[in-house]
């Protein structure tokens, strides 16, 4: 099977790219690397003759709701037009637990693009999961004050980016299914005590501060709005099992 991976270069796309290659599908990346611009469509339609299914793990690194919601909407408008030129039969996206229940900054976009996937004329799965455990290296150093690392009171369930990419492989090969299982870590964690352990195994000078975020979607973050409920699926690796691997 030939599966287009949206994103391939990122945190969770290298990994469908090696799990897809793994199975003995064709891997195609979407990236600027490989000369496709998924914000300008250049070189998209192009990129995805003979593709049967493609695989939208793209992201933006911003807290901006209108940034977040133009980026995934341009992003995945784009990749939808492109498929139906293309006779792409399956569009399988990455989104986040609890988009739903606090679209707030990031998750704004994210549930624009949950929106746009659901009205497109592509065939859909969408997979919500929790943070990666590499979410505690993205906020680290993030904002700075002094010595001081700020991060936000956050209680997460990490879950190894590697799982993700499995499952997003499982999905892709088979039929679209429309909302799948959202899928977690095996623990719940607070965000300043990854952080602190990441800093620690990879001696990261400062100290780690865990500061409450104001609003709605602060409040989601330290309430559990953001956590899988117990339907949901569980990954096997635990955030220490991965910082024991750096």
């Amino acid at each position: 099977m030939k599966i287009a991976v949206a994103g391939g270069t990122g945190t969770v796309g290298r990994h469908v790219v090696e799990v897809a290659r793994e199975l003995g599908h064709e891997p195609v990346v979407l990236s600027r690397s490989a000369g496709v611009d998924l914000v300008t469509e250049t070189g998209l339609v192009d990129a995805l003759v003979g593709v049967d299914v493609v695989v939208d793990v793209t992201s933006v690194s911003t807290q901006s709701a209108p940034v977040s919601r133009q980026f995934f909407g341009s992003v995945t408008t784009n990749l939808l037009r492109a498929e139906v030129a293309a006779g792409v039969a399956h569009h399988v996206a990455l989104s986040v637990v609890g988009v739903d229940r606090a679209p707030h900054g990031y998750y704004a976009g994210k549930a624009h693009q949950e929106e746009l996937v659901r009205r497109g004329d592509v065939p859909w799965t969408l997979l919500r999961a929790t943070q990666f455990h590499e979410f505690a290296a993205q906020v680290l150093g993030q904002v700075r004050w002094g010595p001081l690392n700020l991060v936000p009171v956050m209680r997460s369930q990490p879950v190894a980016a590697r799982e993700v990419a499995e499952r997003l492989v499982e999905l892709a090969t088979g039929p679209a299914v429309g909302m799948s299982r959202d899928l977690g870590g095996p623990e719940v964690l607070r965000l300043v005590d990854m952080v602190r352990d990441y800093a620690r195994v990879t001696r990261h000078r400062g100290f780690v501060v865990a500061v409450p975020l104001p609003g709605g979607f602060g409040r989601a973050l330290r309430d559990g709005t953001i956590l899988p409920g117990p339907e949901s699926d569980r990954g096997r690796q635990t955030f220490t099992q991965w910082t024991a691997e750096l």
